[in-house]
């Protein structure tokens, strides 16, 4: 059997395929669909300090080769997630993964040192670019000053495994990985949804409540190879590749232009067990090249 382990940061992952965040629940969704403990991590849904509503109905629509959302976050806080959810992750053999939201540094910094306290939750994944949020998110996400004040008043409350995730609705995105990295990031990920838009040509109006939306799956996925190559180039720490894998040959493609770890996100949709044929797709096709050690592939384009 060939080697798949990998590590982000102080975070050991059995292997490279995780969950992204928003399309898994909080994993307790997909237990009778897969086993867990298979899972080399998975990243719950997105997590703020106070609970959040998010926006208006209709949040979703259907693209070719895609879709739009603009959910908003919609969670019940971090408190009710330490209280009512965490217990029920405490036996799960995987990395569990809070994916942290916020409003402003200081916002975001108070729910990443509640996690903090959570002892059987190893990492989180800050979320600095989620395009559907009016009030925060996105500006931190487009610059270097908001993605670096946001991360230096996470990294001073929070002592476990950082990975900040990215937005790619920016000019030069390895600007930002960079200027994460030297403020203590342990990993990025990337990419996170782009901008998009969808128009009911009858009704006049767009399809989703808040006139735009992050446009996620298939359609994205050259445009995600891309800003992963670019930014495994320009940084040392470990890269986390999403958008639009769909299959095995999806993550390999990944691993090979740069990431140590993938996440699948809008194909859990579609397949509830996606994830469990991927590692087996990638296991196989290691196999059938000959290859020992995942290692032996990753940024070897």
């Amino acid at each position: 059997m060939a080697n798949l382990q990998v590590n982000i940061g102080a975070l050991s992952l059995k292997n490279p395929v995780m969950t992204a965040s928003g399309t898994f629940g909080y994993g307790l969704e997909f237990a009778d669909f897969i086993d867990l403990n298979r899972l080399g991590g998975f990243v719950v849904k997105g997590t703020t300090f106070v609970p959040r509503e998010g926006n208006d109905y209709p949040r979703m629509a259907e693209t070719a080769s895609g879709m739009l959302n603009c959910v908003g976050l919609q969670n019940k806080g971090v408190e009710y997630f330490a209280e009512h959810i965490y217990p029920k992750l405490t036996s799960v053999d995987s990395n569990v993964i809070v994916n942290v939201s916020g409003s402003s540094p200081e916002n975001y910094a108070a729910c990443a040192a509640r996690i903090n306290e959570l002892e059987h939750i190893p990492a989180i994944e800050l979320n600095i670019s989620c395009p559907n949020v009016k009030d925060g998110g996105m500006a931190f996400g487009t610059s270097c000053e908001g993605a670096v004040s946001v991360v230096k008043a996470v990294r001073a409350a929070y002592d476990k495994t950082l990975i900040v995730k990215l937005s790619p609705n920016v000019t030069d995105i390895t600007s930002i990985a960079k200027a994460v990295e030297a403020e203590g990031a342990d990993a990025v990920s990337l990419i996170n949804t782009l901008m998009g838009m969808s128009v009911n040509i009858e009704r006049r109006c767009s399809n989703l409540s808040i006139g735009t939306g992050g446009l996620s799956g298939p359609c994205v996925k050259p445009v995600a190879l891309r800003m992963v190559s670019q930014v495994a180039k320009a940084v040392t720490i470990p890269v986390v590749g999403l958008g639009g894998i769909c299959n095995a040959t999806d993550a390999i493609e990944f691993l090979m232009v740069g990431a140590t770890a993938i996440e699948i996100g809008t194909a859990n949709f579609l397949d509830p067990t996606v994830t469990i044929k991927v590692i087996d797709g990638i296991n196989e096709w290691m196999d059938k090249h000959g290859v020992k050690d995942i290692h032996e592939i990753i940024g070897c384009i």
